[in-house]
């Protein structure tokens, strides 16, 4: 998988299309979807766009998709697994995540709803037989290795325990105000490769982009604070997920090189702690600011 990943969580379908296009353009070779963001359709569009124009190959590219929580029950896994394959018109997928641990109400509305208008779980599956049928997949042949995502280290460990196929890969939310290091320790122990979403606080202001360790450090070597953030989390062992808008932008988010193990060391000096996306508790995704 490469490390630097281009994720596609864009609410706009023409903006999905462009992005992703231009992300290919300046070299980004994994792309991360999610049946959760309605827009698989459009990525594949643009990446058959690529395909078809020549350059790159099927075998270049790294496709990452994600199971939603209204599919946790076995029996609509392969379903979802081949409804995404078909929209991003693909015939086999490189990964496949669970998108959250938590299971919906099954059916077609991605967040069902009570009167009160509180998500309905599903408490007749476990997160052990969503993935059973995970592995299934990847016997089947369509799906080349499976993982988790949104995932505390309590929850991968349980299903790490008794999986018959363990979780390549484990995406979560990691930046310099929340370093889940026992966590990237785990991963590093059992050669699962730790993937970083909001490597760069997602917007969040003030933020990591604006620290001002970050800012100092991107002024003596000659890089931006997003080229920092993003060098720090690269040298520290993870990958990484970035969703540049423009070309420049994805241009810059590619075009990173290493930091000097003092600008390191700083950066692992921060001390302010904050997460982004509560997901890892409700199971109800988006970023959720908190004040620092």
């Amino acid at each position: 998988m490469p490390v630097l990943g281009f994720g596609t969580l864009i609410a706009d379908a023409a903006a999905t299309i462009s992005s992703t296009r231009d992300a290919l353009d300046a070299g980004f070779r994994h792309l991360d979807c999610a049946e959760r963001y309605r827009n698989e359709g459009e990525v594949g569009k643009a990446l058959q766009a690529a395909l078809a124009a020549g350059g790159i190959a099927r075998e270049d590219i790294f496709v990452t998709t994600k199971l939603w929580n209204t599919n946790h029950r076995p029996e609509r896994v392969e379903p979802a697994f081949k409804a995404s394959l078909d929209r991003l018109g693909l015939n086999y997928l490189d990964l496949y995540l669970i998108h959250t641990p938590f299971a919906f109400q099954p059916g077609d509305e991605q967040d069902p709803r009570d009167q009160n208008g509180d998500i309905v779980y599903d408490r007749g599956v476990t997160l052990l037989d969503t993935w059973r049928a995970m592995e299934t997949l990847v016997d089947h042949g369509k799906c080349r290795a499976i993982g988790l995502s949104d995932i505390s280290l309590d929850g991968l460990l349980s299903i790490y325990e008794s999986a018959r196929i363990k979780p390549a890969v484990v995406q979560v939310e990691a930046h310099p105000y929340l370093p889940e290091t026992e966590l990237l320790e785990f991963c590093q122990e059992k050669d699962i490769v730790f993937l970083a979403f909001a490597p760069l606080g997602h917007g969040m202001r003030p933020g990591p982009l604006e620290d001002p360790v970050i800012s100092a450090i991107a002024a003596r070597v000659g890089k931006t604070p997003a080229q920092v953030l993003l060098a720090w989390a690269v040298q520290r062992g993870t990958a990484l997920l970035t969703t540049p808008r423009t070309a420049a932008r994805a241009r810059e988010n590619f075009n990173i090189s290493p930091l000097p193990k003092e600008a390191i060391d700083e950066v692992n000096r921060i001390q302010t702690r904050q997460r982004l996306n509560e997901v890892v508790k409700t199971g109800s995704p988006g970023f959720i600011p908190q004040g620092r």
